[in-house]
């Protein structure tokens, strides 16, 4: 095989991985907080082929003398692209946005016996009975428990209204008196290009970071961090997203037509006598 045939079956693949986070991209457009994924390519191993002498090379030339010859691309990394989504106002109490495009909502899950934080910008709650309809507790869509401040919130059933102040307070009116029994407890998150995706619209910070304070960092200021009844929709361009896959598509039919021609001119040469 020709090394212009291994090029190109090297990038093809790494295409097919590019058109793969397009794909979940564009099934994600609905998607509360979904943020958008980009794929950066980066070349594999170059080899520089020097085969000029000195008195031939062009004067004033900038590009590196000789040949330069790859082995193909690979997809150097996937990074989110972490700007804010439109807001779409539900009027439903216990829907929240986010205001800043670093704060995540911390969930509780329990996964293999094993309970792990996750994050999340969907603000999709809801309110879930325990303790025997005591008591509910505040939980995403798959019933898992929001974090506050002292861990899952879970509030003493009676209580005639529920409110959630753009700081993320409780309040709950009992007897017409209102008072605080709970607090949304909302990090921020630098360099979110290190977090794993785990499905479900959470994410997670990977084993292999020891300190998660360089990461995960408690929110500060008394400013609005909510949007209360309204929801972050996800920031997908269709459009872009859709303009992307066409190109990356027709990188990949030009690579395979390099290996169809290859392959084609190997035939002929087998050909002659």
């Amino acid at each position: 095989m020709s090394r212009a045939m291994i090029q190109a079956a090297v990038t093809m693949g790494q295409l097919q991985n590019k058109m793969d986070s397009i794909g979940n991209n564009l099934a994600n457009s609905e998607t509360n907080g979904y943020k958008r994924k980009q794929s950066e390519f980066s070349s594999m191993l170059v080899q520089q082929i020097d085969h000029l002498q000195h008195e031939h090379r062009a004067e004033g030339r900038l590009t590196p003398d000789g040949i330069r010859v790859g082995t193909g691309a690979r997809l150097g990394a996937i990074h989110q692209d972490d700007t804010l989504g439109a807001i779409k106002e539900t009027d439903r109490g216990l829907d929240l946005a986010l205001n800043k495009p670093n704060h995540y909502f911390q969930v509780q899950v329990d996964e293999a016996g094993t309970t792990e934080t996750r994050y999340t910008r969907d603000g999709a709650f809801y309110l879930q009975p325990v303790n025997n309809d005591t008591a509910v507790m505040l939980t995403n869509a798959l019933g898992n428990p929001i974090i506050g401040t002292n861990g899952p919130i879970v509030l003493a059933n009676g209580f005639d209204a529920i409110d959630i102040t753009d700081e993320g307070a409780i309040v709950t009116r009992r007897n017409g008196a209102e008072q605080i029994e709970g607090q949304i407890e909302i990090v921020g998150i630098e360099r979110s290009r290190t977090l794993e995706q785990t499905g479900n619209n959470m994410l997670r910070v990977p084993t292999h970071i020891a300190n998660m304070d360089e990461i995960v960092q408690p929110t500060t200021g008394n400013g609005a961090l909510l949007t209360v009844g309204a929801l972050e929709q996800s920031n997908i361009d269709i459009a872009d997203e859709m303009t992307e896959l066409l190109m990356a598509q027709r990188s990949y039919q030009h690579n395979a037509r390099t290996i169809s021609m290859g392959d084609q001119m190997y035939g002929l040469i087998n050909q002659l006598r």
